[in-house]
């Protein structure tokens, strides 16, 4: 119960401090800008590079897997499914580096841990 509380009034004395505020979504933007992560699939067939602010900046194919991709159907449908599981991954490392990068700005800024803030991320919480 006094956690909650000593949570309560950390937030509200931030809320109240607009240049802090400011300054701490500067902070969040920068670390979205230059935050990069790679998923993979199949053993590095497909590689995926992400971007903080959980843009797909690149996917990357194995020579192999694109040469046979156009063969048939069945080798389309792999490649797609190694596209999105690629995906999937580099959004989990995304989300996870960015609940990390979160977890040491509150720490800094004296918050203490509020449950449920890394199920805004999506990381669970």
């Amino acid at each position: 119960m006094f956690d909650q509380m000593k949570a309560m009034g950390a937030v509200a004395g931030l809320l109240r401090d607009k240049e802090r505020l400011a300054e701490i979504q500067t902070r969040v933007q920068e670390t979205l800008e230059r935050v990069r992560v790679v998923g993979e699939s199949g053993g590095g067939a497909v590689r995926v590079v992400m971007s903080g602010k959980m843009s797909v900046e690149s996917v990357e194919f194995d020579p192999a897997l694109a040469a046979g991709m156009g063969a048939s159907d069945e080798s389309r449908m792999l490649a797609q499914e190694l596209v999105k599981e690629a995906v999937n991954d580099a959004s989990a490392k995304a989300r996870a580096v960015l609940q990390h990068e979160m977890g040491k700005l509150s720490e800094e800024l004296g918050l203490p841990d509020i449950p449920g803030v890394g199920s805004l991320l999506g990381a669970g919480g």
